[in-house]
């Protein structure tokens, strides 16, 4: 790495909303967990600079969401790939990904199962004019998403059960309880079966999507595919 020596001063003209944007960066890289409150505060900013300054940094992969409005760095601050398995297999997926949309003429999705989360590593725009837009950055619950319920699906029964009772899914908002978890389990059951997931208006009410699970691969992640369109277009799907 090369060393730099000399003390490096704030432009004269800096640009505020760029200055305050690569201040968040550096939060995130430097903590876990980033809240509006606690960017606003650092930043010397109302919370709504805050929270439009992080929506702007997850539409662009820089920061993720969490269901409990938590952000955290996204996949694009790891910027080293060889310590990134996801980087790896977006760079590797990314063709294949832009030919599925312009094939399909919708907004194609690359999902990783996080624990009980499903986070959107990569989205490619179908060319529709109406059309699902980015999703990259976005954090759902895997039982509601397609994605999520496909890339679960590769799961044991066991193993599902097991992952909604651990601490971590109940700290982040995503635990089941019995009556949710056998219904779940029951939808798993029928995704297998079918070897594809639907969510039709479940995460947003006017998204259809179809995702099918990728993998298990060698690395223990857990990754699917999906197709978003309209509601609209649901039965083309």
């Amino acid at each position: 790495m090369q060393k730099i020596n000399r003390i490096v001063k704030r432009p004269v003209h800096a640009i505020e909303s760029v200055e305050n944007a690569l201040r968040i960066l550096v939060l995130l890289q430097e903590r876990d967990a980033l809240r509006i409150v606690d960017a606003a505060r650092e930043l010397g900013v109302a919370p709504s600079t805050a929270h439009r300054l992080l929506a702007t940094l997850v539409y662009r992969g820089f920061a993720v969401q969490d269901p409990q409005k938590h952000y955290a760095a996204g996949p694009n601050l790891h910027l080293d790939a060889a310590r990134n398995p996801a980087r790896r297999l977006v760079a590797a997926v990314r063709p294949q990904l832009e030919a599925l949309a312009a094939a399909t003429g919708e907004t194609v999705n690359l999902v990783e199962r996080v624990g009980a989360s499903a986070r959107f590593r990569h989205s490619v725009e179908g060319p529709q004019l109406v059309r699902i837009g980015d999703r990259s950055g976005t954090v759902l619950p895997a039982s509601t998403s397609s994605a999520g319920l496909a890339a679960l699906s590769v799961l044991s029964d066991a193993a599902v059960a097991q992952l909604y009772r651990r601490r971590a899914t109940r700290s982040d908002g995503n635990e089941l309880d019995a009556e949710g978890l056998a219904h779940l389990l029951s939808e798993l059951a029928q995704v297998r079966a079918r070897n594809y997931a639907i969510n039709i208006g479940r995460t947003e009410p006017e998204l259809a999507a179809i995702g099918a699970p990728v993998g298990p691969l060698a690395n223990g992640k857990s990754f699917a595919l999906s197709l978003s369109a309209p509601i609209s277009r649901a039965g083309d799907l």
